[in-house]
């Protein structure tokens, strides 16, 4: 087969891709890909073939090289109410060359060499259906906007400095808003040389975050707009972290009855109240944090921290309740724990209270300030991945639930495991049960980071 067609303009290739819509991904297998069990990957190659008449290849330019166009060919799926679209996963961009890359300006990087316009091809994934079946839904060329580009500069420059500072091992996807360098090879064993330290990296691509693709795809599919919390003027000078620090600086030190009043915020006592105070102080009324365009495509995650006296939280932190069977059969890099706090940042709002309960039953915290956080790399691969294994070790054997006279006690890490997360119970009842892997009924549960340890995170503040 010919795989030399040459296209002499953006339009021509755009028009190319829109004839495929509404097409299923097996009308342009021409190589027979969907044979082949072990083809990671194959849709972008069976579009590339059958569809462009271009074979694929992993050259550094970008795909129609006289056009400065990259193709990425990348799944979105419906939620279980088939009311919205959201991505399927990250789409991955180009792998980093630790050697190189840190020579170069962001405008000479391979990141941008290669993607600075990219043609999007969106299919619908659906569970169980062989990929063949899979039906392509639109295809629109992405730029990033003033905004968007603004923070992706910002994103690279932190990916950047951390491989100068020999600190390549110690990434995390985490670190950064839109543009992300996630693991990328045959598995985590795939290691890499880096420029200023000795210790090998785990190989990692460019890539814009799952958070980062749903909002677009919503977006392009859904016509649905967000809030933005900043300018793209504001953001070209300054990163998300300094501009929130500024727009909550005038409040720091009040108390939360001094917060109501000034904004008028209306009196409620839910579990939504600091959340509702805190969109109001940063003009978003309405508008939760973590549904604001540079939250929503970030992953950044809202959090309230209330400091006892002593600087320590009252109770620890609870995250999502744990699938135990996706806990057992998932691995470390696919877990609910590594993808919650590898993939996503939060910013803790803390309050502190200057009195005990005891010494003041009606006592009034004041706002003691904020830390956009995500946790260290180091953190999530000796604690956080400790608990993961323990936990999936007793699974496999079995959990053991012990009748107590206060209930029923199980052998899971507990708030004493290794002094930064644990697991433990949350549930309406004690009634409010889910099945284990062995068939055995256990309270609700869900992992938990221990309140000494959110204490030590914002202790500086």
């Amino acid at each position: 087969m010919d795989f030399e067609r040459r296209y002499d303009s953006i339009e021509e290739v755009l028009d190319v891709a829109k004839s495929a819509e509404g097409k299923l991904v097996k009308e342009y297998d021409v190589t027979n890909r969907l044979e082949t069990k072990k083809n990671k990957g194959g849709i972008g190659q069976i579009i590339e073939e059958g569809l462009f008449h271009m074979a694929p290849n992993s050259r550094a330019e970008a795909d129609f090289a006289n056009l400065n166009l990259e193709l990425k060919v990348t799944g979105i799926k419906t939620n279980v109410k088939q009311t919205s679209f959201s991505a399927k996963e990250r789409l991955v961009l180009n792998i980093i060359d630790y050697m190189e890359e840190y020579k170069r300006t962001f405008e000479e990087s391979s990141l941008w060499h290669k993607n600075k316009k990219i043609l999007l091809m969106f299919y619908k994934w659906i569970d169980g259906v062989n990929k063949g079946e899979f039906p392509i839904l639109k295809s629109v060329i992405h730029q990033f906007s003033e905004s968007d580009l603004a923070i992706v500069k910002q994103d690279w420059q932190i990916i950047i400095d951390k491989i100068k500072a020999g600190k390549a091992h110690e990434i995390s996807e985490g670190d950064t808003m839109y543009l992300a360098a996630c693991t990328k090879g045959a598995n985590a064993k795939s290691m890499r040389k880096q420029p200023f330290s000795d210790i090998p990296a785990k190989q990692r691509a460019y890539s814009l975050k799952n958070s980062y693709m749903t909002t677009y795809v919503r977006r392009i599919l859904m016509n649905e707009d967000v809030i933005s919390v900043f300018k793209p003027e504001e953001l070209k000078s300054k990163s998300v972290d300094e501009l929130l620090h500024e727009r909550f600086a005038p409040y720091i030190g009040r108390t939360l009855y001094e917060l109501k009043h000034h904004i008028n915020f209306a009196e409620n006592k839910n579990k939504a109240m600091y959340a509702n105070l805190v969109s109001d102080l940063l003009g978003i009324k309405g508008t939760s944090l973590d549904d604001t365009e540079e939250f929503a495509k970030a992953n950044i995650k809202f959090k309230t921290i209330r400091l006892e006296p002593n600087g320590v939280p009252r109770e620890h932190m609870s995250f999502e309740q744990i699938d135990f069977d996706r806990w057992l059969n998932a691995s470390w890099e696919e877990s609910q724990v590594y993808e919650t706090f590898e993939n996503t940042k939060f910013l803790f709002v803390v309050f502190q209270f200057t009195e005990t309960e005891r010494e003041n039953p009606n006592r009034v915290p004041y706002l003691k300030g904020i830390k956009l956080w995500n946790m260290p790399e180091q953190i999530i691969e000796t604690e956080l991945k400790n608990l993961w294994q323990t936990v999936h070790d007793i699974l496999a054997v079995g959990v053991e639930l012990t009748q107590t006279p206060r209930g029923v006690k199980n052998n899971l890490p507990g708030a004493k495991f290794n002094g930064v997360c644990h697991i433990r119970p949350k549930a309406a009842n004690a009634a409010d049960k889910v099945q284990l892997p062995d068939g055995q009924m256990i309270t609700k549960q869900t992992y938990w980071l221990n309140r000494e340890y959110i204490a030590e995170i914002v202790r500086e503040l």
